[in-house]
């Protein structure tokens, strides 16, 4: 089934992302989570991609499992800057097999100390190519608070065209932590032509760790609000944990009242936190 069509059921579409393990860390790690996760009924799960871009590696053994086992739909991510258009097709190919033909078209992250590939540099060059071949179904990123390497949102929106003029069928945004951003950036959306939906991404932030790498990484601004939570509690990791869950159960709740076309959870493997946010906002789906 095409992800895209979920958009016209009439109600909210919510999904969760998910990841493969680390080479060092056994499969059965992710297996375990998807097993309690499955039962919470997303409309879809996507799989994020292995670093390094030329293998799909365990991104298609869970896609796979998660599809032709659990029988729910599955959003594989394919990353393009370290790969050749041999490499994409081999890929594509393998995702055929499985029955796994929706697809996140991404740039992917520049690995440091490793010279990119020349055959794509930007996602919309990675939808074209998938289009011409086969019949896959594809999402797209977007960026709420402006990618990190576009100089403007001006820019970043004008890509963002390029990306859905080239078959992106949906978007999933970046995660954000103020809704009044994500709510400005569907209206410079609309402005620039650009018609599909756009699911919101939500992170739920569980340690101080990781609200500090995803900041480093990301460049999300962080609203009074937020940044008094975690520095109340950030040296009690369970209130903190429940804190985080609250607050991404707040704006889910803000985002569903203003007719979000979706939620996209990043549940970051845990379903102890994907079950506490989908049992408080499920009647409101």
């Amino acid at each position: 089934m095409k992800i895209s069509d979920k958009f016209k059921q009439g109600k909210t579409v919510f999904s969760f992302e998910v990841f493969p393990p680390k080479k060092t860390s056994p499969i059965d790690t992710i297996l375990n989570a998807l097993e309690q996760m499955k039962n919470l009924s997303p409309d879809y799960f996507s799989v994020t991609y292995g670093a390094g871009g030329s293998n799909p590696g365990k991104t298609l053994e869970i896609a796979s499992k998660i599809k032709n086992e659990y029988h729910i739909e599955a959003l594989a991510h394919l990353t393009c800057i370290n790969s050749t258009k041999e490499d994409v097709s081999r890929v594509l190919k393998s995702f055929k097999e499985e029955n796994i033909d929706n697809i996140l078209a991404l740039r992917g992250d520049i690995v440091p100390d490793s010279i990119p590939k020349t055959d794509f540099k930007h996602a919309n060059e990675l939808c074209d190519y998938i289009k011409s071949e086969g019949d896959f179904h594809l999402a797209g990123a977007c960026y709420p608070e402006v990618h990190c390497d576009a100089e403007n949102q001006i820019e970043d929106i004008h890509n963002l065209k390029k990306k859905v003029d080239a078959g992106a069928e949906f978007l999933i945004s970046q995660l954000f932590f103020d809704n009044g951003a994500f709510y400005r950036f569907l209206e410079h959306t609309k402005i620039a032509g650009i018609d599909v939906p756009v699911e919101a991404g939500i992170m739920p932030v569980t340690n101080k760790k990781q609200i500090e790498r995803m900041v480093s990484m990301c460049g999300v601004s962080l609203p009074a609000k937020f940044s008094k939570i975690m520095q109340k509690y950030e040296n009690n990791p369970e209130a903190l944990r429940d804190a985080g869950i609250a607050y991404a159960i707040e704006q889910i709740v803000d985002l569903i009242a203003n007719d979000v076309d979706g939620i996209h959870l990043y549940t970051m493997n845990n379903p102890y936190v994907a079950t506490k946010i989908k049992e408080a906002v499920d009647s409101l789906l």
